[in-house]
């Protein structure tokens, strides 16, 4: 135990490094903070749940004491704790009716990723904004940079020179409130995006999480340490209560302040593990069928080039997969 618990500081101390360059804002800094979560997910899936927590600790006292007090614990509450905890999970088991070991399901461990990106955005973002009200600000502040930079991309070009007539019967026109009604508009859309900024925030972070997972039990799994036999994948499917869970995400959504942030980043974030759930289901149900490879390679497709319109079909597909529950019956034994 003790050799595990000295891996598991290591680990914690690589993801704070690779957590910590973020400060240099260069995009190489950027591509190693994304790296992060990494060493802590692996010495979670390869060695124990303690040998993450370890990482934990450790990458969080040596950013706290190197850098800052907030810097390592948004290090912890953003990165570290959530790559223990989807680590452990995936874990557990238990001795079923014929003696073999039960591992946790993979569509519940899914459904964790949802919550547990939607947790991890509202805490990174009460630790950053204790006071809603500045949050918001703050949020709505992002949103019209965001808007700007796409309205002056979207610019028209300048009309050609015209003669002198030309020009002075312009100036004699009269003037409309076009300008007025644009900057409207572009208020309007900036507010929007600041209320569905939680959703696409944890909808992005639920696609990493699940990408971490993955990536680190493939790597665990390469170097022979990996408990758990590897999962039919296609075969994930989140259980019916899940569909209480969103109903109730929505319900959160209306009440105000940071309540309401976790509603609407936990909608987000089910939409994503719905959407990966329609993925693995489409995979599912396309086995055996001829044509299935150019069927698989025409959704990628379809999903690249449509820039996520194609994703609210998969949402669609993956809620009704959930509420329709006819999958494979290996599928409903994992479910």
């Amino acid at each position: 135990m003790g050799k595990d618990i000295g891996i598991g500081v290591g680990a914690g101390l690589v993801a704070a490094l690779l957590f910590g360059v973020l400060l240099k804002a260069s995009a190489l800094a950027i591509l190693l903070y994304l790296l992060a979560p990494l060493p802590i997910l692996i010495v979670g899936l390869g060695w124990s749940h303690r040998a993450g927590l370890a990482a934990v600790a450790s990458g969080t006292l040596a950013l706290a004491l190197v850098v800052s007090p907030y810097l390592g614990l948004a290090f912890a509450a953003y990165l570290a704790l959530p790559a223990w905890w989807l680590a452990y999970l995936a874990m557990l088991g238990r001795p079923g009716p014929d003696g073999t070991l039960e591992w946790y399901p993979t569509g519940r461990l899914l459904a964790w990723v949802a919550g547990t990106a939607a947790l991890a955005f509202v805490a990174i973002a009460v630790i950053a904004s204790p006071d809603y009200d500045t949050f918001r600000t703050q949020i709505s502040e992002m949103s019209r940079r965001v808007v700007q930079m796409q309205v002056q991309r979207g610019r028209l070009p300048a009309p050609a020179p015209g003669n002198a007539e030309t020009d002075a019967a312009k100036d004699d026109a009269p003037k409309t409130d076009a300008p007025a009604a644009s900057d409207d508009l572009a208020g309007e859309v900036a507010d929007a995006l600041a209320t569905l900024a939680p959703a696409l925030a944890a909808q992005g972070f639920a696609v990493l999480l699940t990408f971490y997972l993955w990536a680190a039990a493939r790597i665990v799994q390469i170097s022979g340490r990996l408990p758990r036999p590897w999962p039919d994948i296609p075969a994930t499917a989140m259980p019916r209560s899940v569909l209480l869970v969103l109903v109730g995400a929505f319900a959160l959504s209306l009440v105000p302040g940071f309540v309401g942030v976790l509603g609407i980043a936990l909608m987000g974030a089910l939409s994503a593990a719905f959407a990966m759930q329609g993925l693995a289901a489409f995979h599912d149900r396309s086995r055996g069928r001829p044509g299935r490879l150019g069927l698989l390679v025409g959704l990628y497709v379809v999903l690249f080039l449509t820039q996520g319109i194609a994703m609210l079909a998969l949402v669609l597909f993956g809620i009704a997969d959930t509420a329709l529950d006819r999958r494979r019956p290996q599928a409903r034994g994992n479910a």
